[in-house]
């Protein structure tokens, strides 16, 4: 030091380009082009309403009809398949396209604005790590804070209980320390956190620009929110969704949104119109549909706490506002009824609307876990045909887009109708903030990105068009976009999620229609046009192959356990696992998957001389799972079968105090999944119970609880015990879960594997 004469320079934060703006993405899930005010839907949604007034809204955005699959093409600009998400997370199989692991070549938004010197932060839903990788081992490089966001707090999977989430803050699990009934809901808790973040950002580094990505669970099922809000549409919706649709398009042709000579797409089949339905289910249906708009509205208001805070601190006008409203069309996963708990229909099992109604002013609730029927998803869909899960049909993959940006954008209220997708986002962005793409992230080279840039419609409204072909596939539902053309089929029905055979993908109809005249593909043209039809159809095959789309697959819940699925777990071909008191927060692909086969449950717990109540060892929650629990001293066990059974074994004697070796023998029947098996619980030796459980959850427990040691976190699997002060009072040393025999299949799986293997055929 002593011969150094010249000041060392001091080291700098990374250099941002000047000027950059700031950042902002919010996503809305599972809504539906005609679903907001902004687009002419019965939704009131103000927040929207004024972002787009005082920025753009665009037409003709798309995204890829399911949730992982939009946001994985949302962060890297790729086609969902490129980046092997060809299904959710939960949906993953071994082929390259679907097997859900983002590639280091495909960076992330996040990971390009991160490394040029943004201060980045996501808050809510993420659902693109592998569940494999959603434990305290991680890996954790697929998790929000190792793809390019310096926090995170939110959730992992595809949807989180409103009222009992269970939330991670980084890579840390925790939960909200307050509950429903101190006014707690997530969406709120999100905003809060944004709100947080973005002030204290501001406050250390004002001259950093930041993004932020807000994904908010609403309005995915379970559809839950306050009483007030649903009391504020109460007897909106009494019309129906018939007129619904003929109200909404009127309103979209007023606003702009949709061509004057737009029409009604054809309804769906086996979907009953208004008219047809019963004064039962018609008043069920309001009431599924009021809590959907509370919902709704209830989440865009907290969009609005936090517009309100950019606006406070002065950085509203210098920030690329984003706002998509939703990830896919409205969900049609709750079926011709809609149901009280989700998790239902997603394995076949239809709710009776008599016994639905006798709950009705239960729906919305901490005790239900809805989903609003059908009918109500092809309203929220209007103009168009189907539903999310149906990417050939536009129903599943046009949603509103708003862009709202006062520094860079002239146009206040203008209506864009390129065609564009959601890979279009992260080159729009890029440019916006004057980041070139990278060719190489973290000393990886990356793979093409395959979006466009929508820079150019912001201040041309009549821009021809520059994404000129986009292709579109999911659960085999298959459509090409090739210059003002699209040829679509459907493969599937999106609420009948379960195997039951089904045709062929060759057996497929193909439609054929001519959307820059023909908005809503109203207007089949295949008969007319035969020629091209096949050319489109060409093309299709040539994008197919191009982006993994290849081996199509159909299946859904099934592909939602990972053995059936084809996929390794985080225990591979592991048979036991032994637990130490107080694990918890393991998700259900990082457990023992004891569905659909013999397994036994062996804890080693000490009983202290007051006797013990309170969970040992429970896996899922109050909608499906299963529990090992003291209640009122007495060894139990409860398999709970969708809430619509409660299989209950119990000990007639209390635990005496002292060290005890409690075992569940579970002997499953074979012979298929899904079915029942005879349960027995041992104590030091000696079967205290023993009990039968006719029925069985064969593909999974729950999307948002998970497998607790020593307690019962979210909602209780058991109505034995609360869902909150139900830990284990004793001291559970360990428990080991065991498997014996092979998982079991069934003829509708083997099919199913056999359709999966037509690559393709049209």
């Amino acid at each position: 030091m002593e011969d150094q004469t010249a000041a060392f320079e001091p080291a700098r934060p990374t250099a941002v380009p000047p000027g950059a703006p700031n950042v902002v993405i919010v996503v809305m899930d599972d809504l539906g082009y005609g679903t907001s005010s902004a687009f002419g839907g019965p939704c009131a949604m103000p927040t929207a309403d004024a972002l787009g007034d005082g920025g753009l809204r665009y037409s003709r955005f798309h995204v890829t009809a399911l949730c992982s699959p939009t946001r994985q093409a949302l962060m890297t600009g790729r086609n969902h398949h490129s980046v092997g998400m060809g299904g959710t997370t939960e949906m993953a199989t071994s082929a390259p396209g679907y097997n859900g692991f983002r590639p280091r070549s495909a960076a992330t938004l996040a990971q390009i604005l991160q490394g040029n010197g943004y201060s980045t932060a996501a808050f809510g839903k993420w659902h693109q790590t592998p569940p494999r990788e959603i434990s305290p081992v991680g890996p954790f490089d697929r998790w929000p804070t190792g793809e390019g966001f310096d926090t995170f707090y939110g959730f992992m999977g595809a949807e989180m209980n409103h009222w009992y989430p269970l939330l991670y803050e980084g890579t840390t699990p925790v939960e909200p320390s307050r509950r429903p009934e101190d006014g707690y809901h997530l969406s709120e808790d999100l905003a809060d956190r944004a709100i947080e973040w973005v002030r204290t950002q501001r406050t250390l580094t004002p001259d950093r620009p930041f993004f932020t990505y807000l994904a908010f669970g609403a309005s995915h099922a379970p559809l839950h929110v306050a009483p007030e809000w649903q009391e504020k549409y109460r007897g909106c919706f009494d019309h129906g969704w018939d007129e619904q649709r003929e109200r909404t398009l009127a309103e979209q042709k007023r606003l702009g949104v949709v061509p004057d000579d737009a029409e009604l797409a054809r309804w769906a089949d086996n979907v009953p119109h208004w008219a047809e339905l019963s004064d039962t289910q018609r008043r069920l249906a309001s009431r599924f549909m009021e809590t959907f708009a509370g919902f709704t509205e209830h989440a865009d208001r907290q969009v609005g706490r936090f517009v309100d805070a950019l606006e406070n601190l002065g950085e509203l006008d210098n920030t690329l506002f984003i706002y998509l409203l939703g990830d896919n069309g409205a969900s049609g996963e709750g079926g011709i009824e809609g149901t009280t708990v989700e998790h239902r229909l997603g394995h076949g099992i239809v709710d009776d609307p008599e016994e639905m109604f006798a709950d009705l002013d239960r729906i919305g609730s901490p005790e239900t876990y809805p989903i609003a029927p059908v009918g109500w998803a092809l309203a929220l869909n209007t103009p168009f045909q189907w539903t999310k899960q149906v990417a050939s049909h536009l129903g599943g993959t046009r949603d509103g887009l708003i862009v709202h940006w006062p520094d860079g954008i002239a146009d206040r209220g203008g209506i864009r109708h390129q065609f564009h997708h959601v890979i279009d986002i992260l080159p729009t962005v890029l440019d916006c903030v004057g980041i070139p793409q990278p060719t190489s992230v973290a000393g990886v080279t990356q793979q093409p990105v395959e979006g466009t840039n929508m820079r150019y419609s912001f201040d041309d409204s009549a821009a021809s068009d520059r994404r000129r072909t986009q292709y579109f596939e999911m659960c085999g539902n298959r459509g090409i976009y090739h210059e003002g053309w699209m040829a679509v089929t459907r493969h599937g029905i999106p609420w009948e999620m379960v195997p039951v055979g089904g045709r062929r993908f060759r057996d497929d109809v193909w439609e054929l229609y001519h959307i820059d005249s023909d908005y809503s593909q109203a207007r089949d043209l295949a008969a007319e046009q035969p020629d091209r039809l096949r050319e489109l159809q060409d093309v299709f095959l040539i994008e197919a192959a191009k982006y993994q789309v290849f081996p199509l697959d159909p299946r859904v819940t099934e592909r939602e356990n990972p053995t059936l699925a084809g996929r390794i777990d985080l225990l591979g071909d592991r048979r036991s696992v032994t637990y130490r008191g107080g694990m918890r927060r393991f998700t259900e692909e990082t457990t023992p998957n004891v569905k659909n086969r013999s397994h036994s449950i062996t804890a080693d717990v000490e009983v202290p001389p007051s006797g013990a109540t309170g969970v040992i060892v429970a896996q899922g929650g109050r909608f499906g799972g299963w529990a090992l629990y003291c209640a009122e001293g007495r060894i139990s066990y409860l398999y709970n079968y969708f809430d619509l059974t409660h299989y209950a074994l119990r000990a007639d004697e209390p635990l005496s105090p002292g060290r005890h070796e409690i075992r569940m023998e579970f002997e499953y029947d074979g012979g298929g999944h899904g079915l029942g098996g005879n349960a027995a619980l041992v104590v030091g030796g000696t079967k205290v119970a023993q009990g039968r459980v006719d029925r069985t959850i064969p593909y999974y427990f729950s999307f948002d609880e998970t497998l607790d040691i020593g307690v019962d976190l979210g909602t209780p699997v058991s109505p034995d015990y609360p869902a909150v002060d139900n830990a284990f009072t004793g001291t559970a040393h360990t428990v080991r879960i065991d498997l014996e025999g092979p998982a079991q299949s069934s003829g509708a799986q083997d099919e199913a594997r056999r359709r999966q293997r037509v690559f393709t055929s049209q």
